[in-house]
């Protein structure tokens, strides 16, 4: 039998109940890690804890507003006297936000994209911070292709600025953090089956204003021609969790079937 990957460590995952955070939070438990599902869909959530729990492992549920500092600290507050460590962070929770052209954008719109996606990594990584210090660990930022490799996400300006920082922001906590041992890596998905378009607000008449028409031959991902799966998101991010990836930090990682490249 493979040895388990995770065994005896903890794993605190934002965005929990759906998608990629649900899948790693899946992956995770099976490699033994007890997991802080964080995330306001407390029903979806609690389908998530069930299947763990099916499978002979550990979770609790946290009910959280990720852009809350007093709902991030506390939440995370919770699973650490749950469990008594914190080993992996994965700050994953995030929102597309309004998609329309800048000048359509107001302000509470921008503001909430921003906060939803690049403020609560902040959030989420600074509260993490003490109870990592003396074990160190592995904080794990999704961010996007969107802001770092691809711009031709027509009216998704606010979306991709925040990813964009999400990178530099992991960037440097890497640096910073690397003196505890907490290690700090930026996966950027392109195109993955999840929920995310719930969370998406299109202006698409105000769009075609600013519409600039690109044709791929053969689709947009060379690897496979569909969009990946929440489960590959999961190998990444157990793989960036684990101690095989101990010498890596720093780093974005892109996980797109080769649609940045185009």
């Amino acid at each position: 039998m493979t040895e388990k990957l995770l065994v005896g460590k903890v794993a605190l995952i934002t965005g929990a109940s759906s998608g990629i955070g649900k899948a790693a939070a899946i992956r995770l438990a099976k490699e033994g890690a007890k997991v802080g599902l964080v995330d306001l869909k407390e029903k979806n959530a609690e389908a998530v804890k069930s299947e763990i729990e099916k499978m002979g492992g550990e979770a609790i549920i946290t009910d959280t507003d990720i852009s809350d500092p007093v709902r991030v600290k506390s939440s995370i507050e919770e699973i650490v006297s749950k469990w008594g460590r914190l080993d992996v962070v994965f700050a994953n929770a995030g929102i597309n936000g309004k998609v329309a052209p800048i000048e359509d954008i107001t302000p509470e719109e921008w503001d909430q994209t921003l906060k939803t996606n690049l403020k609560s990594t902040f959030l989420t990584t600074k509260y993490a911070i003490p109870h990592m210090k003396e074990k160190g660990g592995s904080i794990i930022i999704t961010s996007s292709i969107n802001g770092n490799r691809t711009f031709s996400g027509i009216g998704m300006s606010a979306y991709s600025s925040s990813k964009a920082g999400q990178v530099a922001f992991g960037k440097m906590a890497a640096l910073e953090l690397s003196t505890y041992r907490i290690r700090v890596n930026i996966i950027c998905p392109g195109a993955i089956e999840t929920n995310i378009g719930k969370n998406t607000f299109a202006e698409q008449d105000n769009l075609k204003k600013v519409q600039i028409p690109v044709n791929y031959p053969n689709g947009s991902q060379p690897l496979e021609h569909k969009p990946g799966a929440p489960t590959q998101v999961a190998d990444l991010v157990c793989f960036l969790a684990s101690e095989s990836s101990s010498h890596i930090t720093g780093t974005e990682v892109y996980i797109d079937g080769a649609e940045s490249l185009l």
